[in-house]
């Protein structure tokens, strides 16, 4: 079995400001840009659009479309009937992961790039000064099913995955979640809220440097090598998006604590 830690969501180059840690601990992982047909004004969050809540942030913000990925939460605005929760990857990094052999009842860890934030006295969402950048798992999925052909993945319409652009490529592949995780009762998908054990990043450090949990100390893991364990702290790769990491008992133990 492996884990998969996967970087989503707002970066420095694509939204350019963390997703915000809300203040009732809802890690809202905030989608990227992209040419995809999902609308960042038509999915709402307690009654107020991604829109909103991004120009909040940063007024600046102009761009209109995202990429939905992972779609693992049911988002209000979509409005789908038969929505299911999904995964998609294509390419360069759907290769990095038929090469570790990535599949059904493999575990993706979605980590990224959040803050802490705070409502303004006029009620809009603001960064609390000096909060720092984290780097935080907000979400997770152990694979049911791995889709790769496109008259399969175009059933689940809605995810940017099943889009027709896609219908001729030939590394494109769509991840369905187990009905539960592992041996537990809990669903084998979802998001999680704020705690302490789910940030990557050390306390008093920039995001990329890692306090690893003890389970995963010295292991292999994809796109690092032994020169990523510093004295104190692991450097995480700034390349790259899709970490592998084979699995044991110590560390199913660690997935199973982070509920």
């Amino acid at each position: 079995m492996n884990i998969i830690l996967s970087r989503k969501g707002f970066d420095s180059g694509a939204g350019g400001i963390p997703s915000p840690i809300l203040p009732d601990g809802t890690l809202l992982s905030l989608p990227i840009p992209s040419d995809d047909k999902d609308l960042y004004e038509s999915l709402m969050y307690e009654g107020k659009s991604y829109l909103e809540i991004i120009k909040e942030l940063k007024q600046s913000f102009s761009l209109l479309h995202c990429h939905v990925d992972p779609d693992i939460r049911k988002i209000e605005g979509k409005n789908i009937k038969d929505w299911v929760p999904a995964f998609g990857q294509a390419g360069a990094a759907l290769t990095h992961f038929l090469n570790h052999n990535v599949g059904v009842g493999d575990i993706f860890l979605f980590y990224g790039w959040f803050r802490q934030t705070e409502y303004s006295k006029d009620g809009k969402l603001q960064y609390i000064k000096g909060a720092p950048d984290l780097q935080i798992i907000y979400g997770y999925l152990q694979v049911g099913e791995m889709l790769t052909d496109y008259n399969d993945i175009k059933k689940y319409y809605w995810h940017p995955h099943a889009d027709i652009k896609r219908k001729d490529s030939n590394l494109n592949a769509l991840f369905l979640p187990n009905e539960h995780l592992l041996d537990t009762n809990k669903p084998g998908y979802g998001t999680f809220m704020y705690n302490d054990n789910l940030v990557l990043t050390k306390k008093g450090h920039c995001r990329s440097h890692w306090n690893l949990p003890k389970c995963l100390e010295g292991k292999e893991i994809s796109y690092h090598d032994k020169s990523n364990y510093k004295d104190g702290y692991f450097q995480s790769a700034m390349r790259g998006q899709e970490f592998v990491v084979k699995c044991d008992k110590e560390v199913i133990d660690w997935i199973k604590g982070l509920f």
